[in-house]
């Protein structure tokens, strides 16, 4: 709590005057581009190695980067996620949409251990949605076999919120309309590094050699 307060006093005299006209904008609306859907670990700091200002993201956050699959009735379990994906693309109108998974997973550690008992009913409730990814693990041929289990879980775990987005009406109309936009990003927390997913090679390789 020390660090988050001498944080906040950093900022409040140091940054606040930089910011100061930008957040006056801001005030009065935001068009961000990019719903950036990340994981709640807090090495994970997307503001961080995307360079982006206040305005820039609309981010959702959870344990695990998890987008649950939009049922016939609804949402599946979970409205949270739902709302962030129908908020973003229909009332703020991003044209892009990045789950960025990492190396190192609490979430998916746990999804893969899931059989040891727990007490943590909660989590384990939610880990349940991870059941695909799992079973993608087992059938994804590209992932790197360098990568130790949980990373390669990790990364056929991107894939599959992907596929799960495209359960969401407006994201598959909008997708089809050539509208939007969804990116697999994976951060490598040991090499500060951003992975893409790479269609033409079906396989994750470094941001930056995609970069024009």
């Amino acid at each position: 709590m020390h660090k988050l307060l001498a944080g906040i006093r950093d900022f409040h005299e140091r940054v606040r005057p930089t910011y100061r006209e930008r957040f006056a904008h801001l005030a009065l609306g935001q068009s961000p581009d990019c719903l950036f859907i990340a994981c709640s670990d807090s090495r994970v700091v997307p503001n961080l190695f995307a360079s982006t200002d206040p305005g820039d993201l609309f981010v959702l956050r959870n344990v695990g980067n998890i987008v649950p699959p939009c049922g016939a009735g609804g949402v599946d379990g979970d409205e949270c996620a739902g709302a962030a994906v129908e908020f973003a693309t229909l009332e703020v109108g991003v044209r892009d949409v990045v789950v960025c998974g990492h190396s190192s997973c609490g979430a998916m550690r746990a999804a893969l251990g899931r059989n040891e008992p727990t007490q943590t009913p909660n989590l384990d409730r939610w880990l349940e949605h991870t059941a695909p990814s799992i079973t993608r693990l087992g059938i994804e041929g590209t992932l790197d076999p360098a990568l130790p289990d949980v990373d390669r879980l990790s990364q056929a775990h991107v894939l599959q919120q992907l596929d799960h987005l495209h359960t969401y009406p407006v994201v598959h109309a909008r997708v089809g309309e050539r509208k939007l936009r969804l990116h697999a990003w994976w951060f490598d927390l040991a090499n500060a590094q951003v992975l893409a997913f790479d269609e033409s090679k079906r396989m994750f390789v470094p941001l930056v050699d995609l970069i024009p």
